[in-house]
């Protein structure tokens, strides 16, 4: 194929494993990583129109398979991670950390504390509807930026989004290039304060040294964990793997936390067919015991071989 002419970077046949959290998949047909937003805007226009796209983040709930991904894959760095806060609006680009737009947020009065503990960028967060503690992304975004598949700039209202638990509809071959939330003013010192307690808390019950990619499945109530006193158990996603046996179950390299059992580890040398299988494999056992279907909540994208 022959390619646009860009400014950023377009590399064929990249591998993929280095840029997910879980260190797994094979080569793209190609990865393109864009200097600004018109270069991102004009290989767009100028790609074959049959080319399918693949924006990509930060890889953090993601599992590419060994075959790799037959697509332009897009992934955003240094000239979309951007923040900036007017008034009650605080503006990032799709690259930045969810920890990081928290931080500046709350340094300038702004409570989006919300986003502090979610791993990933904030691209990833609205295409998930990223939450936490029963803070979702829906509840303050005001509007995205994006590029068209065919190279357009547009600005989609968050109503557009359609957002649901763990989910929204982004047009297909869009890019999502900068985030607007709103925010409610709060002390810094508090919201400081109250992002230290979250990371404790995160720290104290998830693998958070070890390479996994967050939680592997959707809690089967469609609800988070809220954090709160009266949040019950009974249907989180833990629980019936818990009561499945699962926790701690290995395959190849990968495991089910022992200290988290919703969480999928690559313990080293784990293929993507083995992360995926010992999850599918959590997913029949689940069924099997408690007649719950879980559902995933990492994105599994590629061929197997």
């Amino acid at each position: 194929m022959t390619w646009p002419v860009v400014r950023g970077t377009l590399t064929e046949n990249r591998p993929l494993a280095d840029l997910t959290w879980l260190r797994v998949g094979g080569p793209a047909d190609a990865l393109f990583q864009p200097a600004d937003v018109e270069d991102l805007r004009s290989f767009l226009r100028d790609l074959d129109p049959a080319a399918p796209v693949f924006p990509m983040g930060v890889g953090s709930n993601l599992i590419v398979r060994d075959g790799g991904i037959r697509a332009v894959v897009i992934r955003l760095g240094r000239g979309f991670n951007g923040i900036e806060i007017e008034g009650d609006l605080v503006h990032a680009g799709a690259a930045a950390l969810d920890a990081h737009v928290a931080r500046r947020a709350a340094d300038a009065g702004r409570d989006l504390t919300f986003l502090r503990t979610i791993p990933g960028a904030i691209g990833g967060a609205v295409k998930m509807n990223a939450g936490c503690y029963g803070t979702y992304t829906a509840d303050h975004l005001v509007e995205v930026e994006a590029v068209t598949r065919a190279g357009e700039a547009v600005t989609i209202p968050a109503s557009d989004l359609h957002f649901a638990y763990r989910s929204s509809r982004i047009p297909e071959g869009h890019v999502i290039t900068r985030a607007t939330f709103r925010a409610p003013e709060g002390d810094p010192a508090e919201l400081e304060a109250r992002m230290a307690a979250q990371l404790a808390r995160r720290d104290e019950t998830q693998p958070t040294k070890d390479r996994s990619a967050g939680s592997t499945f959707r809690n089967p109530a469609g609800y988070s964990s809220t954090g709160r006193a009266d949040d019950t158990h009974d249907l989180k996603a833990w629980k019936v793997i818990d009561d499945a046996g699962m926790r701690g179950a290995t395959r190849g390299g990968a495991i089910m936390s022992p200290k988290h059992s919703n969480f999928l580890v690559n313990q080293g040398g784990a293929t993507a067919a083995e992360l995926e299988g010992l999850g599918e494999e959590v997913r029949k056992r689940v069924f099997e015991t408690s007649g719950v279907t879980l559902e995933w909540e990492i994105m599994r994208v590629g061929e197997t071989h």
